[in-house]
């Protein structure tokens, strides 16, 4: 099975989101250093909690693998994208290391 990593941006108080740098240089960097072991990615800009609800998420970048051990390797090589985040936002990023589930 697919095993995904999630990367959640919250929004809070005072947090700011380039998605200009992000989209167009950051997940750049991303597939640079995750490149060889990446399935396929997803991008998804938050708009809204629910119907009159603000985003609770500036982004949220869906990254999939085709198991853990490629994902094991990715992460070896995560140094750079992790030093980038400070050039788009302020905002404290949240993991979440899944398992891709069809229905």
């Amino acid at each position: 099975m697919s095993v995904t990593l999630q990367v959640l941006y919250p929004v809070s108080d005072g947090t700011t989101f380039d998605y200009d740098y992000y989209m167009s240089k950051h997940m750049d960097i991303v597939g640079q250093a995750f490149g060889q072991h990446i399935k396929s990615t997803l991008v998804t800009k938050g708009l809204a909690g629910g119907p009159d609800v603000p985003a609770g998420y500036h982004a949220i970048a869906t990254i999939e693998f085709a198991d853990q051990a490629s994902l094991d390797a990715a992460l070896a090589g995560a140094g750079p994208a992790l030093a980038d985040i400070p050039n788009f936002t302020n905002s404290e990023p949240q993991m979440l290391i899944g398992q891709r589930l069809d229905g």
